[in-house]
């Protein structure tokens, strides 16, 4: 390792290669209570550092783990005793802001939310949106391709990507720093790299298209008596505000008293319970009719007994208050198993009714909390409960997981695969595509250095 030390050292600095004992008093991320275990940990200062670094490991078959917000909620970023954590957190310049074009070009050390404020300032709106957005890097929520709650008008992360830059496992520089919405040169390699996670290649640069800031801004907070009122809402709210519809957030009952007090610590602006509930946010740029047509979708939903009660925010302030009681995710991320799978909306009930079947049936004392993102068919499952043994943890998965089957649903609908969810990647994807993904990793990383054992497990 003193060699080793000694090169990284040469490359990147004194500074910037922190032992064991420095890296453990580094704060874990958004309680994920992951542990930090590693020979050491590398912050090189630009592309060139990390293209050395990595010849540098490829040269010994030193495991490398990319490091950005750490906030992945699926041991992506998880360390072993012999690995080489590799941060960017000292890349972390937005290189230029193209108000005409509407492109942002990023190194991956720079925050989701320096990205939105960056946008803002210049005029711009910056479509990708998470609850992790002051911690999670560039770097990290491209190659995990971030949803969050605007997916349902904005997309996926890689819907907002027009170009990378990725350093591959031999220190390769590929560079495709596209700025153009319409680019048919060839294969879009930097589709490659979205979503793998950090086991392809290091994602440094990013170019982003951006969008248009909205002029006007609604949100209201309805209360259902069921989910298949739900389902009809949103439907309505697709038709009725159109392509203004930014976000639709569904939380049920389970959820939500965890949210507000007295369990939880947001305020409650209803004074009855309900079943379910849901945030409909729009973003427009007509103000001459935007906020009308928000409004007179509400109020047909209450004629038709659809919604029993609505609070439409009249200030930013209150928006916040709003999306804070849908926010209140922390108590889940520290104490619960977390799960987030896709699948029709139309089999979201059934679904939820097996869960409930099998989870209770061996778990008496468990809570199972629903919430998500019904307008792009995203549910989240939090399963709390006493026991802490693996073998639990395990039947739990087992539960959530095979109850996609006769759905065919995605075990993971944005937080992605990491070590939690690979033994459960076949529900998901065939043997052919398991296989295609092998040998694309075997032919970027051949001495599978990059954080392996990641997304595919054995290569074997």
């Amino acid at each position: 390792m003193k060699q080793l030390q000694d090169k990284l050292t040469e490359i990147v600095g004194r500074e910037n290669v922190l032992l064991p004992a420095d890296c453990r008093e580094r704060k874990r991320m958004w309680e994920t209570n992951q542990p930090f275990n590693a020979k050491a940990l590398v912050r090189p200062a630009n592309t060139k550092e990390v293209a050395a670094v990595m010849r540098l490991c490829h040269e010994n078959r030193q495991c490398v783990v990319p490091y950005g917000g750490v906030t992945n909620l699926v041991q992506a970023c998880a360390t072993g005793a012999e690995d080489i954590v590799l941060s960017l957190e000292k890349m972390a310049q937005i290189e230029e802001t193209d108000a005409t074009a509407m492109t942002m070009t990023a190194q991956a050390g720079v925050t989701m939310r320096q990205a939105q404020e960056a946008a803002d300032r210049n005029g711009m709106f910056f479509p990708v949106d998470i609850g992790a957005r002051d911690a999670c890097q560039v770097g990290g929520f491209v190659s995990t391709n971030a949803g969050g709650t605007k997916v349902i008008r904005y997309g996926m992360t890689r819907d907002s990507v027009l170009g990378l830059e990725v350093v591959l496992a031999d220190g390769t520089v590929l560079t495709s720093m596209n700025r153009y919405v319409k680019n048919n040169s060839g294969f879009d390699l930097k589709q490659l790299f979205i979503g793998s996670e950090g086991v392809l290649g290091i994602i440094t640069r990013v170019v982003f298209r951006l969008s248009v800031r909205s002029t006007t801004h609604n949100v209201a907070l309805v209360a259902c008596n069921s989910f298949e009122d739900i389902v009809q809402v949103l439907d309505r709210a697709r038709n009725q505000i159109g392509e203004a519809l930014s976000g639709f957030e569904v939380m049920w009952d389970s959820f939500y008293r965890k949210a507000i007090r007295p369990e939880g610590r947001q305020d409650n602006p209803f004074e009855a319970r309900y079943p379910v509930y849901a945030i409909i946010e729009s973003m427009g740029n007509n103000p001459s009719i935007d906020d009308d047509l928000f409004m007179n979708a509400l109020e047909s939903l209450l004629e038709d007994e659809l919604i029993q009660d609505a609070v439409v925010a009249k200030s930013d302030r209150e928006r916040e208050s709003l999306w804070a009681i849908r926010g209140e995710v922390e108590w889940l991320v520290a104490e619960a198993q977390n799960f987030d799978v896709s699948l029709r909306s139309s089999d979201v009930a059934a679904y939820q009714k097996e869960i409930d079947k099998r989870i209770s049936s061996e778990f008496p004392n468990a809570h199972v909390a629903f919430f998500g993102h019904l307008g792009d068919n995203n549910l989240h499952v939090s399963v709390l409960h006493d026991s802490k043994t693996l073998r639990d943890q395990r039947r739990v998965e087992q539960h959530v997981y095979e109850s996609l089957l006769p759905f065919h649903g995605a075990i993971s609908a944005e937080h992605g695969i990491g070590l939690e969810k690979r033994e459960y990647l076949p529900v998901s994807r065939s043997a052919a595509e398991i296989a295609l993904m092998k040998s694309l990793k075997a032919t970027l990383d051949p001495r599978n250095i990059l954080n392996p054992g990641k997304v595919l497990g054995d290569l074997a």
